[in-house]
């Protein structure tokens, strides 16, 4: 077993140079250069993000993990189907690993597809602790490519994560640099009249609450594959090739609004499972989602990977070109969406401290009758998503005019699970309160809350219902999260549904896998500050009668 303090190239060629199936990782600290800032972080191998590590489905991998930092450490796989003590979340699944010793996770590859693995330690994934993992399937894919290439998004930034979370503690809004101004006041009034305007600015400022608040944390740099926009990730390709891109987003808060300005993208996974091809013009990833697509550049010309935050307070951008030092043009950042009463329709859930009962009253009368929904400020342009609340400031737009990618569009490419109806449902309201940067499911947090029971072997249906003015990813380990979209059989399997402000969204489960498991908001500081659940599996597999015997891959058993 090798281990120490593995630095630079060595440091990324080491799991491949051990055997078959055996990897080596260490945690380092490292150095972070985004090109606009230089950061202490915690890196793998000696570098942020981490080697790319590849399995292939079927078989069975060793990992070995040597801490090589002064405090506790910990891996998890995210999205990988494995046993519960090797899912790697501390208090949970494991103990963690301590300063200066190694673990050895084991476990078998069911699944094929792109993933990720990270700290879940702390706030060492949002200080750097990210990497990429790609699975081989057994079998063909059913879509071709000439090559592949990750790409992996982050949102550094140049305050150590601990900081940040002591910032919101202190002041939620510290980081909003996109607050409404007096000028922003009279656009209103000319586009909407005087009245309107009025009304819709009192009626923000009677529930103390900002229409500018889209992204809790603002002023990081993009990164793609640890490469600021300055740096300029590049990808190689000839021209007619058909490029497989791994798209996933390690970011600690930001979402991001993914285009290549003269390309369409086919998008043929999501979450690693396959889903059948849709083609788009833009696609929005949710923090710890992924995506892969396939492009197909017919001219030698560079083309842009931009990356635009849903806030639209910063970017990331990398390059395809069939010559290293080609670059296309840099689109300019669009206008930051504004968030509607529409996205406050779920408000009675949000806790605002001393004015909770003057934000309840207002919301109470927003609901019903009270207040005049004609005289408010909604979104404009008529797009609607049945995955954002209708009048919704969220709802994204292609920056070309053509096809955004909406959860609606997703279908399985291949059903993972025989269809069946859900033995139970279990509703989660994701609630919070705003002056205490207080996060949590159910208005109770973790600490205080009692772990989510399920039984091995039923089908439990998840129902979401956010009560907040942020959107949340939510992430259940261990188990698939099938996307209710009305598809039945065909609905999408993910490990990550987000849940857009203000609406209602429904999960099933195949509860197939005995243990503890995390079950959590990915947004690193919701969860940190209590949005996050236990789950405990009881019961076991009895011979002949389980969930997982149901289970079809494409490739093989999941």
């Amino acid at each position: 077993m090798k281990t120490g303090l593995i630095s630079g190239l060595a440091g990324l060629l080491l799991p491949a140079l051990a055997l078959a199936g055996e990897y080596n990782l260490t945690v380092d600290r490292v150095m972070i250069d985004t090109g606009d800032f230089v950061k202490e972080g915690i890196g793998y191998n000696g570098a942020s993000p981490g080697p790319v590590l590849r399995f292939k489905e079927g078989e069975t991998v060793t990992i070995n993990v040597t801490n090589n930092l002064d405090t506790a450490t910990s891996i998890h796989w995210h999205g990988l189907i494995l046993p519960y003590q090797q899912d790697g979340v501390p208090g949970i699944s494991f103990e963690g690993i301590p300063a200066g010793e190694t673990f050895t996770y084991e476990f078998p590859i069911v699944q094929s597809g792109t993933y990720w693995f990270h700290s879940h330690s702390g706030f060492q994934e949002p200080n750097g602790a990210y990497g990429a993992i790609v699975i081989e399937p057994e079998g063909r894919e059913p879509f071709r490519y000439d090559r592949e290439y990750v790409v992996q998004l982050t949102d550094k930034h140049p305050h150590d994560a601990g900081r940040v979370m002591r910032n919101l503690k202190r002041m939620p809004d510290y980081y909003n640099r996109k607050q409404q101004t007096v000028g922003n006041f009279f656009t209103d009034i000319s586009r909407h009249g005087f009245m309107t305007a009025l009304q819709d600015r009192m009626a923000w400022g009677d529930m103390r609450m900002m229409k500018a608040d889209v992204e809790d944390v603002q002023g990081f740099t993009g990164l793609i594959n640890g490469k600021g926009p300055a740096q300029n990730w590049t990808g190689l390709f000839e021209p007619g090739e058909r490029i497989r891109l791994r798209f996933i987003n390690s970011s600690a808060m930001a979402y991001f609004d993914v285009r290549i300005p003269g390309l369409e993208m086919t998008v043929v996974q999501a979450d690693g499972n396959n889903v059948q091809p849709v083609t788009v013009d833009e696609f929005r990833i949710g923090v710890a989602e992924t995506y892969d697509v396939i492009v197909r550049p017919k001219t030698a010309e560079a083309f842009t990977i931009f990356a635009e935050s849903m806030g639209r307070s910063g970017y990331a951008r990398a390059t395809l070109a069939p010559e290293d030092g080609m670059e296309g043009p840099v689109p300019e950042l669009r206008d930051a969406p504004l968030l509607t009463m529409s996205d406050m329709g779920g408000m009675h859930g949000m806790d605002h401290g001393d004015m909770a009962a003057d934000a309840s009253d207002s919301m109470a009368g927003m609901d019903h009758s009270g207040m005049d929904h004609g005289a408010m400020i909604m979104a404009e342009g008529g797009v609607s998503d049945p995955f954002y609340a209708k009048g919704s400031g969220l709802v994204p737009v292609a920056a070309n005019g053509g096809k955004f990618l909406s959860y609606a569009d997703l279908r399985a490419q291949k059903p993972l699970y025989e269809e069946r109806e859900a033995t139970r449902e279990i509703e989660l309201r994701l609630t919070g309160n705003m002056e205490r940067y207080s996060w949590s499911i159910n208005g109770v947090k973790y600490e205080d809350a009692e772990p989510l029971k399920l039984q091995y072997g039923e089908r439990v249906r998840f129902k979401f219902v956010n009560e907040t003015m942020m959107t949340h990813p939510m992430h259940l380990h261990g188990m698939w999260s099938i996307l209710d979209v009305g598809a039945g059989e065909w609905n999408p399997v993910k490990h990550v549904i987000s849940v857009q402000p203000g609406t209602t969204v429904s999960m099933e489960t195949e509860v197939d896998a005995p243990g503890q498991w995390a079950f959590h908001c990915h947004l690193s500081y919701h969860a940190a500050s209590g949005m996050f659940r236990k789950v405990v599996v009881e019961g076991g597999p009895d011979e002949g009668n389980t969930a997982a015997a149901k289970v079809k891959n494409e490739g093989g058993e999941a």
